[in-house]
């Protein structure tokens, strides 16, 4: 199983803003899509953004033009700034990749543990 390494999540005041890093091995950061999901108190998990080795992005609609993904190749890693925050922002944000962009948005083989984002009002 591939090791996804998450950070940066914590507690933060709507309208801030917070950035979580996930970083990987290769070949999964080289060739596979990566990216985000998350899951709020209650409710499934859902998908929130990729990123392609080609740097092509999808997001979902509840957070375009708020979060934004990135890689750093030097670094192996992942970012996604997130900002102006919501309490419905709120919840355990995964990281996780696969080999096709399709599987990614709906079912990627690849999970990290996961980081906890609060955003309070």
């Amino acid at each position: 199983q591939a090791q996804l390494a998450e950070s940066g999540g914590g507690l933060v005041q709507a309208g801030g803003s917070l950035r979580l890093s996930c970083a990987a091995p290769d070949p999964i950061f080289s060739n596979y899509a990566m990216g985000w999901f998350r899951q709020a108190p209650g409710k499934e998990r859902e998908f929130v953004s990729a990123i392609m080795w080609s740097r092509s992005t999808q997001y979902a609609d509840s957070v375009q033009g708020r979060f934004s993904i990135s890689k750093d190749d030097a670094k192996h890693t992942v970012y996604l700034q997130m900002n102006n925050l919501k309490p419905e922002d709120t919840g355990v944000y995964y990281c996780a990749a696969d080999q096709s962009m399709g599987k990614m948005i709906k079912s990627p083989n690849y999970w990290g543990k996961g980081t906890l984002v609060t955003v309070s009002s």
